[in-house]
């Protein structure tokens, strides 16, 4: 296997085997309205074998921050429809991550809707809001009823996206929000049907990956994981608890024929991650580099040494909308600002240049 040879994720047919990162850029329009910029950042970046947008928020309670796209609205889902229609232009493919907070938010982000998570514990420290940084609110422990319809809202939200066009969707089950939040015991102390143990605790996230491959099929479905990340007060620092509870996970939604895998962790080769990948038995997508980049020898590594079917790529295509070419011909790479990655407007997000 080559990095730029073709590879098959389910129904998506990537010419190669480069993938952009979700990338909150936090760029969106008025209402989480993407609008023309998006589009043209997604659309430069045509050229990776597959674009995983964003996370953008299912409802409007599930929305984390200021600027963040959405697809629950008409007007969201035609904004992006035109993101869509000019990543196919460029002969790309893209799939939407579908997001919810869970507790990642404040009233004064997501329109003062209920804050739900699997308990009603904050996160310590303080959220960045359009007036200013506040402590995290307690969060209200979503009711049995409250989680069916969170489902529904994914399976909503799914259904909105292929049909503005989108490829698939990618499900977003690591970093701290909500599917994560419910995978973690210190996150999750619930002691019904959805915690108190490993099985029970992934039981939210299989039921939500379930339903939305059922709703647009699971060949355009993919899911995002981050075992041991321990970001946002979403802590798995238990290897044996932490590694039964993804069993549990990767076990339940393997039999869907999902499209792929998409693993966040540091070690791609380690035991844990590769019993995922042997457990789930479909194509997986890895992004070993969440503080640091990922360097062209270490894609190419992760592909050759076939410890994954594509690689996950972030601040190097963020920086170079080139990067495959780039990468091909190993050229010089541009270097990206941190300043622009949370700011508005063009600069840092559509003014890299091309060779």
């Amino acid at each position: 296997m080559q990095l730029f040879s073709p590879v098959s994720l389910g129904s998506l047919n990537l010419d190669n085997r480069v993938v952009m990162a979700p990338l909150t850029r936090l760029r969106a329009e008025e209402g989480g309205v993407p609008g023309e910029l998006i589009a043209l950042h997604y659309a430069q970046r045509a050229t990776a074998g597959l674009v995983i947008t964003e996370g953008t928020f299912t409802s409007a309670g599930a929305q984390a921050y200021a600027g963040q796209p959405g697809i629950e609205t008409e007007e969201q889902a035609e904004g992006w429809g035109r993101v869509a229609a000019d990543v196919h232009d460029e002969d790309g493919l893209i799939v939407m991550q579908l997001m919810h907070a869970g507790r990642v938010t404040h009233p004064l982000i997501n329109s003062g809707l209920t804050i739900y998570a699997p308990s009603a514990t904050a996160i310590e420290g303080e959220v960045r809001t359009p007036e200013g940084a506040f402590p995290y609110p307690v969060p209200t422990a979503a009711t049995e009823d409250d989680i069916v319809r969170i489902i529904d809202e994914h399976v909503a939200a799914a259904r909105r996206a292929v049909e503005a066009g989108f490829d698939g969707v990618e499900v977003h089950s690591a970093n701290g929000y909500l599917l994560h939040q419910f995978l973690s015991p210190t996150s999750n102390t619930r002691t019904d049907a959805y915690g108190g143990s490993p099985e029970k605790r992934a039981r939210f996230g299989a039921e939500v990956i379930t339903a939305v491959a059922r709703e647009i099929g699971a060949d355009r479905v993919g899911v995002r994981i981050s075992p041991e990340r321990n970001i946002q007060d979403v802590f798995e620092k238990d290897a044996d608890e932490t590694r039964l509870t993804y069993e549990t996970l990767v076990d339940a939604i393997a039999p869907l024929g999902l499209a792929y895998l998409s693993v966040l962790h540091p070690e791609p080769g380690s035991e844990l991650v590769q019993d995922l990948r042997h457990r789930f038995g479909g194509a997986i997508i890895l992004n070993n580099g969440f503080t640091t980049p990922t360097t062209r020898e270490e894609a190419h590594s992760l592909v050759n040494d076939g410890l994954a079917d594509a690689v996950v790529v972030g601040r190097a295509l963020l920086a170079n909308p080139d990067l495959v070419r780039r990468w091909r011909e190993e050229a010089e790479l541009n270097e990206p600002d941190p300043k622009t990655f949370y700011a508005t407007g063009a600069t840092g997000y559509t003014d890299y240049p091309t060779l």
